[in-house]
């Protein structure tokens, strides 16, 4: 990645700041340009990052070689024609907007474009990032994004038909992982724990399990068999989780947030 390249991000939320705080902790911050519609929270996160907040849309995207669109699916129209005069010759877009296809992006301007669907865990480097492209993209230019990216976690460049379920399972998921850690500790503070304590054995427990799942041969499902003692208290646990309908559950908040995704895109 050349280390003079500036980046610009239109947008400064959840997303766009996990990514831009994960990216100034390894790259030049003085190369991030940000700006968002409430000029504070640009500021914000200058301030708080160390890269630069400008004034407006127009101006961020005229500094940026990439310039990524850290806006609601919505909004993502009007932006990219506000900005479509003032984009360098070499630039190219980059997309994380929810449903929205290269297709749709396609008819809005004639620069190279990225696609990409990050998760919030990219604040920490420990992020799930898909990307996909169009055609006239560069390879180079595809290198040096996966590259700025790689600095908020896993980056896997996948088809674009798989982007919904990519929504619904890693963009979406830090939050049924969420929910899952806060039932796990309320269950502990049930049990006779610190709210603290809970916490940090419910957090850690989600952290090691994922770790183990990454670094070993063995699949999720023999894992969990390789706990499970006969007549112990690990199988009378999944006995309860599955009367409880966990599997179920999830299949089912998976396919209401894939539909959403699709819904979104039309």
């Amino acid at each position: 990645m050349p280390n003079k390249v500036t980046v610009s991000f239109i947008g400064c939320g959840a997303m766009g700041g996990a990514l831009v705080r994960a990216i100034c902790k390894k790259y030049n911050p003085q190369l991030v340009v940000v700006s968002d519609a409430h000029g504070e929270s640009a500021q914000a996160l200058a301030k708080e990052t160390g890269c630069r907040a400008v004034r407006t849309n127009v101006e961020a995207a005229s500094l940026g070689k990439y310039v990524f669109l850290a806006v609601k699916p919505a909004a993502i129209a009007n932006v990219v024609r506000e900005i479509s005069d003032a984009l360098q010759d070499e630039a190219a877009l980059i997309s994380m907007a929810a449903g929205v296809t290269l297709e749709k992006l396609r008819a809005l301007t004639s620069k190279p474009i990225v696609r990409i669907m990050p998760n919030t865990p990219a604040q920490v480097a420990e992020g799930m990032i898909a990307l996909c492209c169009t055609s006239d993209v560069p390879e180079h230019d595809v290198y040096a994004i996966t590259t700025l990216l790689g600095h908020a976690g896993v980056v896997e460049r996948v088809d674009e038909t798989l982007f919904n379920c990519v929504t619904a399972v890693s963009g979406s998921g830090p939050a049924y992982v969420f929910l899952f850690i806060e039932a796990l500790a309320d269950a502990a503070v049930r049990c006779g724990m610190t709210r603290v304590q809970a916490y940090t054995y419910a957090a850690q427990t989600v952290k090691g399990a994922a770790v183990m799942v990454q670094q070993s041969e063995k699949t999720p499902a023999q894992l969990k068999d390789s706990v499970c003692s006969p007549g112990g208290t690990t199988i009378e646990a999944l006995a309860a989780l599955e009367k409880g309908g966990l599997r179920s559950t999830v299949f089912d908040a998976v396919k209401a947030a894939y539909e959403r995704a699709i819904a979104l895109g039309t």
